[in-house]
């Protein structure tokens, strides 16, 4: 089983920045995939980026989210700059172990509870 418990949501001003954090617990931190994905109101849940062999991004917002994991900490983070109105939404920090190469939400096994952010235009 593992364990995630994200944190550093909030309210912040369009154009601001906020750094969510994504703590893992209960398997070898450096042998898990781990993803983020937010759900909108009213939206699907949807992929933002994820860290494996390497880093991935949704295109809206390349350039803006930056992903990075500290193994020692057993801890991935989402520094997220320049946010906009519709980056509104409850973000989800998710794990799974390491090979599979598609980024739907079905193929994370573990999910941490939520953290919600909360753009002002």
């Amino acid at each position: 089983q593992v364990q995630l418990v994200e944190s550093g949501g909030g309210l912040v001003q369009a154009g601001g920045s906020l750094r969510l954090s994504c703590a893992a617990s209960g398997r070898t931190f450096n042998c898990l995939d781990i993803g983020w994905f937010r759900q909108g109101p009213g939206k699907e849940r949807e992929f933002v980026a994820a860290s494996d062999v390497r880093t991935n991004y949704a295109d809206s917002v390349k350039g803006r989210f930056t992903i990075s994991r500290d193994n020692a900490k057993n801890t991935v983070y989402l520094q997220m700059n320049s946010l906009k109105p519709e980056d509104t939404a409850d973000y989800y920090c998710a794990a799974r172990g390491t090979g599979a190469i598609d980024y739907s939400s079905a193929s994370y096994n573990y999910w941490g509870q939520g953290t919600q952010v909360t753009v002002s235009s």
